[in-house]
């Protein structure tokens, strides 16, 4: 990814828990989904606005698509951090990256790659990302701005 590392924010902690591993004894692939998952709620916090504010318009996202890419294992007891960067925002849609590392040692274990598109809850479909919001996004992306 290109980009100054002032563009990727810790988006969540946690620790791996006994539970979330499995007969292999490193932790599950839902899991590594799961985490994510709670990381990529704060993006909107890190653009400057709240998922609250967002949701008041009748907006949300919904995934287009998703990746992730497995690097190194983790285990129970070890904690959790992942980091996370806007790629692209475009029209409709913005894109990110997110890395899920052992904190301790700061191994990269996981990286998942998503594409998601700004969604009308109430009509049910795709729309455009109003103007304000596209902006903030743009203005943390990596790229620097807003493309397509």
């Amino acid at each position: 990814m290109s980009g100054g590392v002032e563009q990727w924010f810790d988006l969540t902690r946690a620790i791996v828990m006994p539970a979330q591993c499995d007969i292999y004894g490193h932790m599950n692939v839902r899991h590594y989904a799961a985490c994510f998952d709670d990381a990529g709620w704060h993006f909107p916090r890190m653009a400057g606005f709240s998922l609250e504010e967002f949701r008041a318009r009748g907006l949300g996202t919904v995934v287009a698509t998703l990746t992730i890419d497995f690097h190194h294992e983790i285990h129970a007891g070890q904690l959790i951090l992942v980091r996370g960067a806007l790629e692209r925002v475009g029209t409709k849609s913005f894109a990110h990256e997110m890395r899920l590392y052992e904190a301790d040692s700061m191994t990269q274990c996981a990286t998942q790659k998503t594409v998601e598109v700004c969604f009308d809850t109430r009509a049910r479909k795709g729309v455009a990302l109003p103007d304000d919001i596209r902006q903030k996004l743009a203005a943390i992306s990596t790229h620097g701005g807003s493309n397509g």
